[in-house]
């Protein structure tokens, strides 16, 4: 039973400081619309969050982003999305967002299998794949699969549909469809081409997975670019409603749910406080869209039908209490330590509490609800518009957490408070200031120390990139507290030969290092990857970049270690034209590879565009997967 439906009054906490808004005009500090989210899960996936040395095993709905790794163990596969692209990784199969913003997915791919389709490649879009001899750059939508052998001399590219160009060895080749190439070597790349294989049973998997998105019939109501509305088909139904148009409504909940409550938050930069659903189909209704109480019951109202939405960590605002409190914390009560929020309706201006420009506050408010316009937002954040939230007197909406709870990751159906109304009608607006992250506000308080990881660690394993990777922004370094616990080690069979070690707290005092559990200290950090300790450098300083880049013959880049106190030169990147503001583009379903025929057109060898290359052809082929065959890989689609 939830709390009560009736408050005297609620004094509404919007986690931004509306006017400090105006006066943000640069846009290229803006947070990325876009992030990545592991949506499937198959045997052991584990991920390492930036800024940790742990592997854990991974929460299909929390947002992975630049920095972030992911591991598919042996005999396990994974399925990754960002917006309407699938990455699927194959058994014994790591990859690294290397970069994810709104114009470009790089990633590397250390060792194993992936399949990539691309549904929807705008221009001056880039996506890359960066393996140990070579960078893969994707120019045009379509199915391709990519494996890199264990030790990193070969890498094999098989493309279904669409085109590609690869960089390494001195040398850049253009490679088409319904062809596979092998590379190898580092300094000197030799390859084979010739007709791409049979469909094995990892591709095989690709395609079954790729129908439930092709027939997913919210798509006729969700952007394809919003991720998870293939999830919504099996947990609800659509209605039509004459205030909101089509709405979907959460089937197998209980009569007093309510949007965010089940789950938990964590902490994700630059966006800080992010939500993770407990539901598996929460991921598209808690990050776009807003939520309605349409008769006695809570519905999903999604956003317009445009390319790309904006992605939101949470579309909620915040209520806080009458007494002292740090950033988004206040007492309710004396002694009670309290954030409470609730959901956003289709009505409500969303105004993030992070550094934000004007024109993204627009986009994220405009993609992502068709009933608030850009005048509405220009008046809300200018001070002038109403802040009468459709759901702040709404008992059945409002949901309230201790501190620890909400800053240590814990779920939070499972430890809400309960508040009088007397208590809700005293609490106040209180800063924008987001309350500090412990240890445990990266993933989970239940996260798992996961024994799923590769052999050996994505910073030992130099790959060769074309593009630049970003270096760490500029922005806050938040200030880790030392109150929380390790992340949890299963327990460990007795070793004769050799002592158990014990599990490190967050405590650099004691000459751990700090949040590596058992990780050795010496490890040295890659981009975006601290070790959890308070910092002892200004607050608004970045964190050190100790990964370094250099160039090879060809201009390509190879990434590798540096120490930790090396000064690294970073080369420019390829100057791409500048992004011209535009009202969104209404997506059909034509922009999309839903239904693409298989290009049986027989491909050219590898184009290069340097006489210095080894070229053998042979007679047979080998897949990615080690099987010999020469099929043109017809399949039905």
């Amino acid at each position: 039973m939830r709390k009560p439906s009736s408050f005297v009054s609620i004094a509404l906490l919007v986690a931004a400081s509306f006017a400090a808004l105006p006066t943000i005009s640069q846009a290229q500090d803006d947070p990325p619309g876009r992030v990545a989210r592991l949506n499937y899960i198959q045997g052991s996936v584990s991920y390492q969050v930036s800024g940790d040395t742990d592997w854990v095993d991974a929460d299909p709905n929390r947002p992975l982003t630049t920095g972030d790794n992911l591991w598919a163990d042996k005999d396990s596969r994974g399925e990754v999305h960002i917006g309407s692209t699938a990455i699927r990784l194959a058994s014994e199969t790591g990859i690294s967002f290397l970069n994810l913003d709104d114009r470009t997915v790089q990633m590397e791919l250390p060792q194993g299998t992936i399949e990539v389709h691309l549904r929807n490649h705008l221009p001056g879009d880039a996506f890359e794949i960066d393996t140990p001899n070579l960078a893969f750059t994707i120019t045009h939508a379509g199915e391709y699969l990519i494996a890199v052998d264990p030790n990193g001399n070969s890498t094999v590219i098989v493309i279904r549909e669409g085109e590609g160009e690869i960089t390494g060895g001195g040398e850049s080749h253009d490679l088409g469809p319904g062809q596979q190439y092998i590379f190898t070597g580092t300094d000197q790349l030799t390859y084979d081409s010739g007709p791409a294989p049979g469909v094995d049973d990892f591709e095989a998997w690709c395609e079954a997975r790729d129908q439930t998105e092709n027939n997913a019939v919210s798509a006729q109501y969700v952007s394809r670019d919003v991720d998870g509305y293939y999830d919504l088909d099996a947990n609800g139904n659509w209605e039509t409603d004459e205030d909101y148009g089509e709405v979907w409504f959460p089937t197998g909940v209980a009569a007093d749910w309510a949007p965010y409550h089940r789950g938990h938050w964590v902490w994700i930069m630059p966006w800080r406080w992010t939500w993770v659903p407990e539901e598996p189909w929460g991921f598209a209704t808690c990050h776009y869209g807003r939520w309605a109480f349409v008769r006695g019951r809570w519905g999903w109202v999604p956003g317009p039908m445009v390319v790309r939405p904006v992605y939101a960590p949470a579309l909620v605002a915040f209520v806080g209490g009458h007494g002292p409190g740090f950033g988004i914390s206040a007492e309710f009560r004396p002694g009670f330590d309290g954030v409470g929020w609730f959901p956003l309706g289709p009505h409500d201006v969303f105004v993030p509490g992070y550094h934000a420009s004007p024109r993204y506050v627009q986009y994220i408010n405009i993609t992502n609800t068709k009933l608030v316009k850009v005048n509405d937002v220009n008046m809300f954040t200018s001070g002038h518009g109403s802040e009468n939230f459709m759901y702040a007197h709404n008992g059945a909406a409002v949901t309230v957490v201790s501190r620890d709870t909400f800053v240590n990751a814990h779920r939070v159906d499972k430890e809400e408070v309960r508040v009088t109304p007397e208590e809700i009608a005293g609490a106040r607006t209180v800063g924008s200031t987001p309350l500090a992250p412990t240890r445990e506000s990266f993933v989970s308080a239940s996260a798992r120390i996961s024994e799923a990881k590769p052999a050996k660690p994505f910073s030992e394993r130099p790959v060769v990139a074309r593009l630049n990777p970003p270096a760490p922004a500029s922005r806050q370094v938040p200030e880790y507290t030392n109150d929380s616990r390790p992340f949890y080690h299963p327990p460990q069979p007795a070793d004769e030969n050799h002592e158990q070690p014990e599990a490190q707290g967050n405590n650099p005092a004691g000459g751990n290092n700090a949040g590596a559990g058992n990780s050795s200290a010496a490890t040295v950090s890659r981009p975006g990857f601290q070790n959890f300790h308070p910092r002892s450098q200004p607050e608004n300083s970045a964190p050190a970049d100790n990964r370094g880049t250099t160039h090879g013959e060809n201009g390509a880049m190879t990434h590798g270690n540096a120490a930790a106190n090396e000064s690294v030169a970073r080369p420019q990147n390829e100057e791409r034209p500048a992004v011209k503001y535009a009202a969104p583009v209404r997506a059909r379903e034509d922009m999309y590879d839903i239904h693409p025929p298989l290009n049986q057109k027989p491909a050219e060898p590898a184009k290069s565009s340097s006489e210095s290359h080894t070229e053998s052809h042979s007679e047979s082929h080998s897949d990615s997967h080690g099987n010999s065959g020469s099929s043109g890989g017809s399949r039905n689609r």
